[in-house]
């Protein structure tokens, strides 16, 4: 069964760095800087938007990943992208 992405985290546009260019962000984002494209509820305002990077389309809600809550959606996609530089 396929879990849904947590609404209000946003943990995935903050923690990683985004090389491919954003609406407002023409040069992408470094790792740990909020999304431009991220709202004060922590939702993506280019969901479902053509000029949404392919790199965020493609990423999608794994229990592995984003664990129980927000924190810790942070903490390990922090880890990640520390781990994989």
């Amino acid at each position: 069964m396929s879990e849904e992405c947590r609404a209000g985290c946003g943990a995935c546009c903050i923690a990683p760095s985004i090389s491919s260019a954003i609406p407002g962000m023409p040069e992408g984002k470094p790792a740990g800087v909020r999304c431009v494209q991220l709202d004060e509820d922590n939702l993506c305002r280019l969901f479902g938007d053509p000029s949404r990077p392919k790199v965020c389309e493609r990423f999608h809600f794994d229990a592995s990943v984003c664990g129980e809550h927000r924190e810790e959606a942070l903490a390990t996609l922090t880890w990640l992208e520390q781990d994989t530089r």
